[in-house]
């Protein structure tokens, strides 16, 4: 990865103050200020988490003009990428966004976006990844390596807790610190420590009452203080409402540029005393600091790949397709004979990305219908449109029925139907949330029709969020996930239609039977400019395991053309690593890649609620029929931990955890139990705490008992015995022990609890002493 250059320390010292608060704004709309004084260029942004969207000239693009951009290859989005569960493809793919980027002189990409899906209404899931940030992390840290390892800078976002368009730039994310840490956090941490990105942008939304922008805890106190992030906090588009509070903050850059207006504000607020220009000149140092980053020489647009890429684009499409159902082999479809009838406008005129920011246009667009006929070395296929797309609508009166009926009678006069349906793009974009999980009526209506008349269907699902499946995948017996799939994502549906390819893609998000399954409808996407997170923890998989709740398909799901079966799982402890080993061998009759799942659960006897299982390791192999291979997946203590509010930090219980192998969250193929030792208590007991917690602490505990056994030594003190009662220790449990001194026949009397306490602390320091902390 590039390495920062030097900055002389006078740099930005010597600067004036105009100079330095234009630095901290945009020149434009996706153009940084530059200032030869600092040694600092003008950066060139562009949005881009899955292909470039690039102004038709040279220079600044206009900040609401989705439509007008040059060609570049639109790269499958993330809810198809993180299907794949590849994180050397994700790294591949950003190496050649940014290969593009550096030809058409962009030093910054916008993206990965690393939010989790909270809930599957999202009107921006299919620009995230998965419901679980382990799947984030691993795949959105993978493409800021890419992207930077070529030397072109990654702004994670959305930075934090950014999961509804609903009410976007004002709501406020009103979550309790467990989940916030543990869910919504977790990726942004693992991707901060371990990958560095260059910049970290602010999302438009609040957090408990404080807007991201000017949330020092967020921005500061965690990002800087907690994660060691040594780049740049840009905000959102449009997001800071107040730059001086935003700048005291942490957030580094405004973008847009605003013709200089809040640069006057700032200047103003520092002139005044209202802000310390120490504060304005950290910002600027970073800022000066990211723009000598960039400063790799620019190739021409001439230099790029395109060839190649929309090769790579379609050997990662090729991977994202999940095949959810497939009852008696009815795929793959022969390309050699029979006859098959391709239902559906979206075969014709396929989506193959979201609306709104994120918006590519492609150097060229494979065509699910024209890539079937490609590959139909006999096979008769023939089309019909079956429902009409909006902007392709016919006018004439009846003419959706007359679609329906043709498609009917092309179903009834073919071997095997291929139904292609899927949300149209008004269904789902940025700006705004889904209303429902359901496919248009028409396309439902039209695929019972279809069943009438010939039972041998398969449905192949275009969409950037998750739709409701039941009841009819029921009776449908193939089901094929081909989400967004980018500019070469036909190709890879009637490859693997046709069986030249084999699905391997995992889902990343469960598919529930009902929008009212969803862990986080009562509360999504809140009211009154709140969302309160009441679900905590229970996001995705770990809310639908928690209630137990049936689901269409689980998380991790999808199944291939071949078979795998798990065998031999162990786990080894060394140190603070879990080694957790399997065989997988391929039972199939061709080759097939299976991504193995290891899961944690537990610990038994947990003080506080855990989720039946979490995702905490995966891996991908690749096996030819019969092949066996030894895999090991290693987990940390870490991987383990919960945070704990009360001690303020992560912490890894005692006990015995279930570590699981599995093909998916609710198709686990090995378990095994391992006993792990917790971390020591951190909290300082005072008379506060209640017996419970005395009794669990390492420290307290023992002392504790030390006191009660003396009162029972002494005839003369009665309820000695409570802690050997376990009926009234159970009673006692959650009494404060100032409480209990209280009590008449308190073995501790009140004037002893300080003595009680300071015993406790010089205990603990001793051990510390001991252990050369």
């Amino acid at each position: 990865m590039p390495q920062q250059n030097p900055l002389p320390p006078s740099s930005v010292a010597a600067l004036s103050l105009a100079e330095k608060t234009s630095l901290t704004s945009g020149s434009g709309d996706f153009v940084t200020q530059g200032c030869a004084a600092a040694s600092a260029p003008a950066v060139v942004l562009s949005d881009g988490p899955h292909g470039l969207r690039l102004p038709k000239e040279s220079g600044d693009g206009g900040q609401l003009d989705l439509h007008s951009a040059a060609p570049a290859t639109c790269f499958p989005p993330a809810v198809a990428l993180a299907s794949s569960w590849n994180p050397e493809l994700a790294e591949q793919v950003a190496g050649a966004i940014a290969a593009e980027a550096t030809a058409h002189g962009v030093g910054l990409v916008l993206g990965p976006g690393i939010n989790i899906k909270r809930s599957p209404l999202c009107g921006r899931n299919f620009e995230y990844f998965s419901e679980d940030p382990l799947v984030s992390s691993e795949l959105g840290g993978a493409m800021v390596r890419g992207l930077q390892n070529a030397g072109v800078g990654a702004a994670l976002k959305h930075y934090a807790a950014n999961n509804q368009e609903t009410d976007r730039m004002r709501v406020s994310a009103d979550v309790d610190e467990r989940p916030l840490r543990e869910i919504y956090l977790r990726a942004f941490e693992r991707v901060v420590r371990r990958d560095r990105p260059w910049s970290v942008m602010a999302s438009y939304n609040g957090v408990n009452g404080v807007p991201v922008s000017e949330n020092a805890r967020l921005l500061t106190d965690i990002l800087r203080g907690e994660w060691g992030f040594d780049g740049i906090v840009m905000s959102d588009w449009g997001a800071v409402r107040d730059r001086v509070a935003a700048l005291r903050a942490g957030l580094d850059l405004q973008m847009p540029g605003t013709g200089g207006r809040t640069d006057l504000e700032v200047a103003a607020a520092v002139e005044s005393g209202a802000l310390d220009e120490a504060v304005l000149d950290l910002a600027v140092d970073r800022i000066v600091r990211f723009a000598q980053r960039t400063t790799d020489p620019v190739r021409s647009p001439g230099d790029i790949d395109v060839d190649g890429h929309h090769r790579l684009a379609g050997t990662v499409a090729d991977q994202c397709v999940v095949l959810l159902k497939n009852d008696a082999a009815l795929l793959p479809l022969d390309p050699a004979g029979g006859s098959v009838a391709v239902i559906g406008e979206l075969a014709r005129t396929p989506r193959f990305q979201g609306a709104g920011s994120s918006q590519v246009t492609p150097t060229r667009l494979d065509v699910p219908l024209d890539s079937l006929r490609a590959l139909a070395t006999g096979a008769d296929v023939r089309f019909a449109a079956g429902y009409a797309l909006a902007g392709t609508m016919p006018e004439a009166v009846g003419s959706e029925a007359r679609l329906s009926e043709e498609a009917v009678r092309l179903a009834s006069g073919s071997e095997t139907v291929v139904m292609f349906l899927g949300l149209p793009p008004q269904d789902e974009s940025e700006g705004f949330d889904r209303d429902h999980l359901d496919l248009p009526a028409a396309q439902t209506e039209l695929l019972e029709r279809v069943l009438a008349v010939n039972p041998r269907v398969v449905v192949v699902l275009s969409n950037g969020g998750v739709v409701r499946t039941a009841p009819w995948q029921e009776r449908v017996p193939a089901l094929v996930e081909g989400w967004l799939l980018g500019q070469a994502g036909g190709g890879a549906l009637a490859r693997v239609l046709f069986g030249a390819v084999n699905p391997s893609g995992k889902l990343a998000e469960t598919v529930p039977l009902r929008l009212e399954d969803s862990p986080s409808h009562p509360s999504f996407p809140g009211e009154e400019g709140r969302s309160r997170y009441g679900e905590g923890i229970f996001v995705g998989y770990r809310g639908y395991d928690a209630r137990r709740s049936e689901v269409a398909f689980p998380f991790g799901h999808g199944l291939s053309y071949t078979a795998f079966a798990y065998g031999g799982l162990r786990v080894e402890e060394d140190g603070e690593v879990l080694r957790v080993g399997l065989s997988v061998t391929n039972t199939g009759s061709r080759a097939g890649r299976e991504i193995v799942q290891i899961y944690a659960g537990g610990p038994a006897g947990s003080r506080v609620l855990r989720p039946v299982r979490e995702l905490r390791g995966f891996v991908t192999l690749f096996l030819d029929p019969g092949e066996s291979r030894d895999v090991v997946v290693e987990l940390t203590r870490h991987d383990l931990a919960y945070f704990s509010e009360r001690e303020g930090g992560w912490k890894v219980e005692g006990g015995r955890y279930r570590i699981e192998a599995g093909a998916s969250s609710r198709d686990i193929r090995g378990c095994v139990e391992v006993d792990v030792e917790g971390d020591p208590s951190t909290i300082r007991l005072t008379g506060r705490n209640t017996l419970a917690e005395w009794l669990g602490h390492p420290v307290g505990g023992p002392l504790l008992r030390e006191w009660f056994a003396r009162a029972r030594a002494d005839a003369s003190q009665e309820g000695q015995g409570a802690l050997a009662d376990p009926v009234m220790r159970r009673f006692l449990a959650d009494v404060p022990l100032d409480v209990i001194c209280e009590f008449p026949q308190s073995p501790v009397p009140p004037a002893s609890l300080g003595e009680l306490v300071d015993a406790v602390e010089a205990r603990t320091a001793e051990g510390r002493e001991r252990r050369g902390a």
